[in-house]
């Protein structure tokens, strides 16, 4: 399943890149250079589904020890670590094979403190790598602080599975461990509910001592002589590198293809915006355009059904030359269920319109079979039908400005458009996985329905 996921996220890919890189595609009036960062997204993602690498990243306060529990993981001290505050100052990513036999790389991401960088900087660096991870360790080493609680929130609204790391066990007793383990799967529960959407899980809290504190050791030596030395016991890291091959086994990869595909669909929908906002005024010209046509098409037209079918194909043409212009993928079959979408989130205004437009075709239609030399019934028919013009050119100025907001929110659609790829993974995420318990949260950010 996980390597279907990843084939499905990375046609979807393919196919976005081969839309918006293509010239043919991006009009004059949005060049392809204003839109280089979102093609870089699209295309960086692709590579990393390609190289199947995971992002694993860190996040926490200074010092409660996230370099020490990246080297744990390792094996070995590669990030730099000291008593000092802020001796990270930058992300830093280190390569890290946690097995021999893994299908997948991980890169691990050191980060500076929280509460080190500060306002609107903290919050760009630390969207800026929550972004990229495929899951985030956040660091803590005790009860937890009104900092880290609203950083914490911050990042769980990335909708990144996350496994919150209590560092320093080492230093408690054992009671006042598990009394601080217990606060921690309380999180979510109490009054600040709203903000942590839900409270941890047993299995999303693992207890470390990263970089333990040296112990006094008792030598007896052969000549009575006692003496005493310090000695560093060994990081106690195992369970929470076990919890992380769990998660790369079972789901690492479904994990990268969603993370790729919901980067993919944020870049689609800036594509759209920017060259909807670029094209705005030719919009407004191609929308009266199906206005005045649409309502003289009607108005015409003597026979009521056919009024129906040709205004619903004008719709229908409407909304594929709108997507034409600003170079959005858009089959007919698409643009059908974007019109249904568009009739049914109304609110009965545009369906009022069709039922309106009915009865007055059906008028029309009487008057035009009895006028013959009739003045009256002549009259009778041109009133019908303006008065039917102007609703079907009602009509179609509002379905002409409900798709550009729909288009504007990026074109997703289709077998391989990114939601439909996301949603099909959300769907097929085995119960007690981590994505599982994620699928509803994503669902809602994303706006689709849940199961």
């Amino acid at each position: 399943m996980q390597e279907t996921h990843i084939n499905r996220a990375r046609a979807s890919l393919r196919q976005a890149l081969s839309w918006y890189s293509s010239k043919t595609r991006v009009k004059p009036h949005s060049p392809t250079a204003a839109l280089q960062t979102e093609l870089e997204v699209l295309t960086n993602s692709l590579e990393k589904l390609d190289s199947s690498v995971i992002h694993i990243a860190a996040f926490g306060l200074v010092s409660r020890g996230k370099s020490a529990v990246l080297n744990a993981l390792m094996g070995q001290k590669i990030l730099q670590t000291g008593p000092l505050n802020g001796v990270t100052q930058w992300p830093r990513s280190v390569r890290w094979t946690p097995t021999t036999n893994s299908k997948v790389q991980v890169e691990l991401i050191d980060t500076p403190g929280l509460d080190e960088i500060q306002g609107q900087a903290r919050a760009e660096m630390a969207r800026g790598v929550a972004r990229q991870a495929d899951l985030i360790l956040f660091v803590v080493s005790g009860d937890i602080t009104r900092t880290e609680y609203q950083a914490l929130c911050e990042l769980r609204q990335t909708q990144k599975p996350l496994i919150l790391v209590f560092n320093k066990i080492d230093l408690y007793p054992e009671i006042d461990r598990k009394t601080i383990y217990r606060n921690l799967q309380q999180l979510g529960a109490g009054s600040l509910e709203t903000q942590l959407t839900r409270p941890l899980e047993e299995d999303e809290i693992v207890m470390v001592a990263a970089e333990p504190a040296p112990l006094s050791v008792r030598v007896e030596w052969p000549d009575s002589r006692v003496t005493y030395e310090w000695e560093t016991p060994p990081p106690q890291v195992d369970e929470l590198k076990q919890k992380i091959l769990n998660i790369l086994n079972r789901e690492g990869r479904s994990l990268l293809a969603l993370n790729a595909l919901v980067q993919a669909r944020v870049a689609e929908a800036n594509i759209a915006e920017k060259t909807v906002a670029a094209l705005d005024a030719d919009a407004e010209k191609l929308i009266w355009s199906f206005v005045r046509y649409k309502a003289l098409a009607v108005a015409l037209n003597p026979i009521a059904i056919l009024d129906v079918l040709g205004g619903t194909v004008a719709d229908l043409a409407l909304i594929r030359s709108l997507a034409r212009l600003y170079g959005l993928p858009m089959t007919g079959y698409e643009a059908g269920k974007l019109l249904k979408t568009i009739l049914l989130s109304s609110g009965g205004l545009l369906l009022g319109e069709l039922g309106t437009s009915i009865v007055f075709g059906l008028g029309k239609s009487a008057a035009a079979v009895a006028s013959g030399e009739n003045a009256t019934n002549i009259t009778a028919y041109g009133s019908a039908a303006i008065a039917q013009a102007g609703i079907a050119g009602y009509g179609a100025y509002a379905v002409g400005r409900a798709a550009q907001a729909y288009l504007e929110q990026g074109c997703t659609w289709g077998q391989l458009g990114a939601n439909t790829v996301i949603q099909e993974i959300l769907s097929q995420v085995e119960p007690n996985t981590i994505l599982y318990r994620l699928r509803q949260e994503l669902q809602q950010n994303l706006g689709m329905p849940n199961d």
